[in-house]
C-alpha cells in the first residue's frame, strides 16, 4: 500500500501552472488545470527529456517547452502524431492541499 504525502497547498500552484516537487529519485511536475482538477506527472517529456513543469498548460495537457509535444495530463500519453508517455501518479485534493501517491514500483505507460 502506497500512503498520500501531502506536497502543497491548492492555491499555491497557479491556475493553468504548475509546482516542482524534487524526491530522491526524480522531479515530479504537479499541474492545476483550470477547473482546479490536479495532475502529478514525471517531470520529463518522453520525447528529448524536455522539463514539462515549464510547459504550458491548456485543458487537461501541456505542451512541452522544447519541442511542443502535447502530454495529455490524465493519461500521460503524448497526443498524435507524436507517441510516448511520461509516468503519471495519483493526487487528490483534501481541504485545500494536494497529496500525491508515489508508487513503489514504475507503472506501465
Amino acid at each position: 500500500m502506497n500512503k498520500w504525502i501531502e506536497v502543497v497547498e491548492l492555491y499555491k500552484i497557479p491556475v493553468l501552472g504548475s509546482r516542482l516537487i524534487k524526491t530522491r529519485d526524480m522531479d515530479i511536475a504537479v499541474f492545476r488545470a483550470s477547473d482546479d482538477s490536479v495532475f502529478a506527472i514525471n517531470d520529463v517529456c518522453p520525447h528529448k527529456g524536455g522539463p514539462l513543469s515549464q510547459g504550458i498548460v491548456h485543458g487537461h495537457t501541456v505542451t512541452c517547452p522544447l519541442h511542443n509535444w502535447k502530454i495529455d495530463l490524465e493519461t500521460g500519453h503524448a497526443l498524435a502524431p507524436d507517441h510516448g508517455c511520461a509516468h503519471l501518479f495519483p493526487t487528490k485534493v483534501e481541504d485545500g492541499k494536494v497529496y500525491l501517491q508515489l508508487a513503489t514500483e514504475e507503472a506501465a505507460c
